[in-house]
């Protein structure tokens, strides 16, 4: 009876109940793209980081992430763990030895990061062939190395060039070696293009002496959402035999300006909320003050102080409703249309994007935990809305009602 009630009572005053599910549609609609937008991003330049560096989950000694060493390394073969090859969600698993040593070439020296890595499958995850300036890429059985083009500058070095690297190798073993400058890499971070050296993984494994051992295993989830649930896993299997470490724990920069920025949008939404939540509070105290006398008499034919808030509650609910399908109604073509028709991004900043390894455009995320969040956010603000006019209608003075309501007839 109340629900047959309740929306009746809605289209008695069709043009207040459509405003205010706008009201409701709009601001759905506003922060769904706004949070879509701002999270692609997000998404994006993780995942580009990833692929350039990082990986979205390493595998480590345990006590290789405070030292560092040459010293901490585990098994260089996927064989030895099967549970890692098993994996479901995992796309891309990568060996990489990391290391430092002191480059030279003539009169000229400079501490440079060496990175061991298998070509062929570091290529095909992060497209490092596309990097090369000048020269030629290597492969698993070549014996030069690639430079990034900032240092072979500082050390004024060339395509052809020979460069003497020289450190600390596995338990205490001297790390010396000539090579062959194969090719330039161009690195748009100028941390990594002041000291990058990349070399076959088998070549960095001669250079230190770690036989088949590598410093970390890179993995790449087939989507982001799984980053935590495989991370979860590996935790739960390897524990103390191995470290393991997520993009936020690689890249802790990158994950605190992602944080601080998702901060600042969420709190331009609440504001919008709060805009939004004035106009709401008006209109759903108006509809209570204006209805006094039909409010007192149903109290005066029997119904119950709580049967009337529950009318209240669900006539609200009725409005929150339609403005939530209003809102997605009206949100999902245009994030579908962004997602297949990304906005493209020109001028120099699409050069500068383009030079970083990403791609120059806007891409929005689909989610439907992001529908959620804003829907729950809207119907929260609703409850808000209703806090005051239910306690002014459940204080209602029922022979005033009604006499206030004949005099205004």
């Amino acid at each position: 009876m109340l629900l047959k009630l309740a929306w009746r009572n809605l289209w008695r005053q069709k043009r207040r109940t459509l405003l205010t599910a706008s009201a409701l549609a709009l601001a759905l609609f506003l922060s769904l793209l706004t949070r879509s937008f701002q999270e692609g991003s997000y998404n994006a330049n993780i995942d580009n980081a990833a692929r350039f560096f990082t990986g979205l989950i390493q595998l480590q000694h345990p006590e290789y992430a405070e030292s560092n060493s040459i010293y901490d390394v585990i098994a260089g073969d996927l064989e030895q763990f099967p549970y890692l090859k098993n994996m479901n969600s995992v796309s891309y698993i990568l060996p990489r030895l990391e290391s430092v040593a002191l480059a030279a070439a003539d009169d000229r020296s400079k501490g440079v990061l060496v990175l061991g890595v298998d070509p062929e499958a570091e290529d095909r995850y992060s497209h490092i062939s596309s990097k090369v300036s000048s020269g030629n890429f290597i492969d698993s059985d070549s014996n030069g190395v690639l430079l990034s083009e900032g240092l072979a500058s500082y050390l004024k070095l060339n395509v052809g060039d020979e460069i003497i690297l020289y450190g600390q190798g596995y338990r205490g073993q001297t790390a010396a070696g000539l090579y062959t400058v194969n090719g330039l890499l161009h690195f748009p971070v100028k941390a990594l293009d002041n000291q990058m050296v990349y070399m076959p993984i088998k070549l960095a494994q001669e250079l230190y002496s770690t036989g088949n051992q590598v410093t970390s295993w890179v993995l790449h989830t087939d989507s982001l959402e799984h980053v935590a649930a495989v991370e979860t896993k590996l935790k739960d299997h390897y524990q103390d035999q191995l470290r393991v470490r997520d993009w936020q724990d690689l890249s802790p920069e990158m994950a605190q300006q992602i944080a601080m920025d998702r901060a600042g949008g969420i709190f331009l939404i609440y504001i919008l909320y709060g805009i939004v939540g004035f106009g709401l509070f008006a209109t759903v105290m108006m509809m209570t003050l204006e209805r006094q006398r039909e409010f007192g008499v149903m109290l005066a034919t029997g119904m119950v102080r709580r049967q009337l808030l529950g009318l209240l509650f669900i006539e609200s609910a009725f409005i929150c409703l339609l403005g939530i399908v209003i809102g997605t109604l009206l949100t999902m073509p245009v994030l579908g249309y962004f997602s297949f028709n990304p906005i493209e991004i020109t001028g120099e900043t699409a050069q500068m994007m383009l030079e970083a390894g990403f791609e120059p455009i806007l891409p929005v995320y689909l989610d439907p935990s992001l529908f959620i969040t804003q829907a729950v956010a809207v119907t929260f603000i609703l409850l808000l809305c209703l806090v005051y006019p239910s306690w002014r209608l459940y204080r209602l003075n029922l022979v005033s009602a009604l006499k206030g309501g004949s005099h205004a007839h």
